[in-house]
């Protein structure tokens, strides 16, 4: 008898097989058939021990009896462990067909049933009973059927037909859609819209309203209202107070000792493997690195024990030493500077206050590229695609790039320095008398003309003062009565200065000079003025027809005229010479001839200068040496008169030179301008001012050192004469100390003018000072 095994094909989830199906080869008998399942359980015994496998009951195939069939039908259950719904509807066919045929075509039609493959292009051999199997419809686009699923909803957990759908976006970045109303796409394809966001107030009513509000949490992924649990919760808390999230961890717990603790001692080792070999045998590598130093020590490369140089010998350091150690050679690198950041007027649409006018563009393109205050100018435009390219980008990357290569970087170490130590202690004022403080005599002059100038007589008992009316008058100084008064003319009055060797002086008035002896002096003194400067007339010299005319006064336009010098241009400034011989006289609108040097004894003039660079508008002669200043617009120049040559050039650094004083030593030089400065020079130091003073609100008018005390004072268009002391050591190393100590308030600002001239006493510390409002001021102290 021949023995043969068939598989059944699986059948709903359930594999059969069929074993040991006996089979006699004639058809005409089948002997006993055994049929097992593959379960490997039911192969063992109900005691769990491999026993000997029991047998199936033998089944008599041939019998026709309906217990026959019933044992027939639970073998086919026994094959179908879940009978489909096909088999109960055929029951009754099969149960005809079955007592029309053999044992043997039944089983041969029941093999076949369950080993054919159903045909799937036939709806109706597919079971759709199942809820979730699919349902077979028409394709509209295909014609043909197709197979569609039920959609699965794996977090639908509500029977509720009023709650709304899931946000079912998936899994995607939601910052994707940042800038757009939808948050993503559905299963379908279709656009998730962003869900509305409540604002204060809601989230205000919803706590109030649901007491478990605070529990929850938004779920990104879904948009949803999550719930919290009970140990979620307890997890946020330890965390908000730093504790450890996990609650049942002990981290103080006693240690257990697993190998030390009592009873426990370990007497074998935790493991018993050997030693490696690797372990008591010499390193092969070790031998190659001793072998490298062996060969160079041969080789002479390293020498064991050879001198230290000074590098390699250790240095030590005093660890509590105050003083600072010098930088080593190797300086940490400091950091590039950083690109200046960008201001408002960068903007591609900056405020109209940042935009410049025509006038502004205009001066910017004059200027130079250096002068400039930035590259560029700023422009408006309506969109920033609008914006060209910077023409200047390049340059100035790569000024920057030779800036970063070429420039050296140096730390600038902040000083800790006390404002009050840069301050220079100066002593008080009252330490510094006398100086002139208060207002004592007021010479006035009638119809409140402009008083231009004003000069001491040697003896300082006499002021003489010239208006803008051509008018010159003498005054009594201690007392302030007006003792001769004399016209020269409409035109103002340039300058007045007395002789600094007699009592006679000079005006400058309307292209000439007057010599003026007054009436009022005793008689031996007018009459040795007198024959001072008149004695040249009778010692004819050769005439020079460029030179001034020297003429005597045969028709005098008033009391005490003298002589008369006639001038190309208007004088605007006399100066003497320290012996009283010599004068000079300043026409700036002469070119050429604006500078002329006078000799009374000989009546004898001569210009010093072939050609002057700029307009003069001062001179000075030195007090000592046969020096002469000349003070043009900007600059002072200094020339030796017996040389005849130019000793120094004195650049004041000022915009218009207005007035000039050469202190009594004749080392120190003072400059006043139009523009508020005032200039000490110390001839010893250079060309450049010693210092600059701003003290004035209005344009310098009058500058003058005093004779006899180390006083100087300054007169302006503010209407004030500030004082101040002026301490000039005999010591080379010092520098001259200048205090200021009294600022003198008396005139009245007329028109846009102050105070116009200041000069000293002779001997005293007093000053009298002229100014717009007709005024001429005695300051005694």
């Amino acid at each position: 008898m021949a023995t043969a095994v068939a598989r059944a094909p699986a059948v709903n989830g359930t594999k059969r097989k069929v074993d040991d199906l006996n089979e006699k080869s004639d058809g005409t008998a089948l002997g006993p058939i055994n049929l097992t399942l593959s379960d490997p359980e039911e192969s063992e015994g109900t005691d769990g021990s491999d026993g000997e496998e029991e047998p199936f009951p033998e089944l008599d195939l041939g019998s026709d009896t309906e217990e026959d069939e019933d044992e027939e039908d639970e073998d086919d259950s026994e094959y179908d462990v879940e009978g489909s719904e096909d088999d109960e509807d055929n029951e009754e066919d099969d149960e005809d067909e079955d007592e029309e045929q053999t044992p043997d075509s039944r089983l041969t039609r029941l093999i076949a049933k369950y080993t054919e493959k159903p045909d799937e292009s036939d709806p109706s051999e597919l079971r759709l009973e199942d809820p979730r199997a699919p349902k077979i419809v028409q394709s509209n686009i295909t014609g043909f059927p197709k197979k569609v699923y039920p959609e699965i909803d794996p977090v639908y957990d509500s029977d509720s037909s009023t709650e709304e759908d899931p946000n079912r976006i998936g899994n995607v970045p939601l910052h994707w859609y940042d800038d757009l109303p939808h948050i993503g796409y559905d299963i379908d394809g279709k656009r998730v819209m962003r869900p509305a966001k409540g604002d204060e107030l809601d989230k205000f009513l919803s706590t109030v309203e649901d007491p478990t509000s605070w529990s929850t949490a938004v779920d990104k992924s879904t948009g949803a209202q999550v719930q919290l649990s009970a140990e979620e919760l307890e997890l946020i808390g330890r965390l908000a107070r730093a504790e450890n999230p996990d609650g049942d961890y002990d981290p103080y717990e006693p240690m257990v000792e697993w190998f030390t603790g009592p009873g426990k001692e370990m007497t074998m080792p935790l493991t018993s493997r050997p030693e490696p070999k690797s372990r008591f045998i010499p390193s092969k590598w070790e031998h190659k690195k001793v072998m490298k130093i062996v060969r160079a020590i041969r080789q002479g490369r390293i020498t064991p024990h050879g001198k230290m140089t000074a590098q390699q010998q250790p240095q030590f350091y005093a660890l509590w030493s105050t003083n600072e150690e010098s930088a080593t050679s190797h300086r940490p690198p400091l950091p590039a500077p950083k690109v200046r950041l960008p201001t408002h007027s960068e903007s591609y649409n900056p405020p109209k206050e940042y935009l410049p006018t025509d006038e502004e563009k205009k001066e910017w393109e004059e200027m130079d590229p250096e002068d400039r205050p930035e590259n560029y100018l700023p422009r408006s435009h309506d969109t920033l695609r609008h914006v060209p390219a910077y023409e200047d980008f390049v340059k100035e990357r790569f000024d920057r790039q030779l800036d970063l290569y070429l420039a050296p970087r140096v730390r600038r170490v902040k000083l800790n320095i006390d404002p009050e130590s840069l301050v220079p202690k100066l002593p008080s004022p009252k330490e510094l008398r006398p100086f002139p403080t208060a207002q004592n005599v007021v010479f006035e002059h009638e119809g409140k003309a402009r008083v231009r100038c004003v000069s001491w007589s040697m003896d300082g008992e006499w002021v003489a003062t010239g208006d803008e009316r051509g008018t010159v008058r003498c005054w009594e100084a201690e007392v302030g009565k007006c003792v001769w008064q004399g016209s020269f003319g409409s035109e103002p009055v340039g300058a007045v200065e007395w002789c600094p060797k007699y009592n006679f002086f000079l005006i400058a008035v309307s292209g000439a000079v007057h010599l003026v002896i007054p009436p009022f002096l005793p008689p031996a003194q007018r009459a040795a003025g007198h024959t001072y400067t008149t004695t040249a007339f009778s010692t004819p010299s050769a005439p020079d027809p460029d030179a001034p005319k020297w003429t005597s006064a045969k028709t005098p336009l008033a009391d005490g005229h003298v002589l008369s010098i006639s001038l190309t241009g208007n004088p605007k400034q006399l100066a003497w010479h320290g012996k009283g011989d010599y004068f000079a006289s300043v026409a700036p609108d002469a070119a050429a001839k604006a500078v002329w040097i006078h000799q009374i004894t000989k009546h004898h003039s001569q210009s010093p200068f072939r050609k002057v660079k700029g307009t003069v508008q001062l001179v000075s002669f030195h007090p000592k040496q046969p020096h002469f200043f000349v003070a043009t617009q900007k600059y002072v120049r200094h020339y030796d008169l017996v040389g005849q040559k130019l000793l120094r050039t004195l650049t004041p650094g000022l915009r218009w030179i207005s007035s000039l004083s050469v202190h009594p030593s004749g080392e120190h030089l003072i400059v006043g301008s139009y523009d508020k400065k005032l200039a000490w020079f110390d001839l010893e130091m250079g060309i450049r001012p010693f210092r600059v003073l701003r003290y004035h609100s209005r344009a310098l008018r009058s500058v003058a050192f005093s004779p006899a005390h180390p006083l100087f004072a300054s007169a302006s268009d503010d209407g004030t004469v500030q004082v101040f002391h002026a301490t000039v050591f005999a010591d080379l190393m010092t520098d001259p100390r200048i205090v200021p100590v009294k600022v003198l308030r008396g005139h009245a600002v007329t028109d846009g003018l102050g105070v116009l001239g200041v000069r000293w006493h002779p001997r005293l510390s007093w000053c009298v000072s002229v100014g717009a409002d007709g005024r001429a001021v005695l300051w005694c102290n």
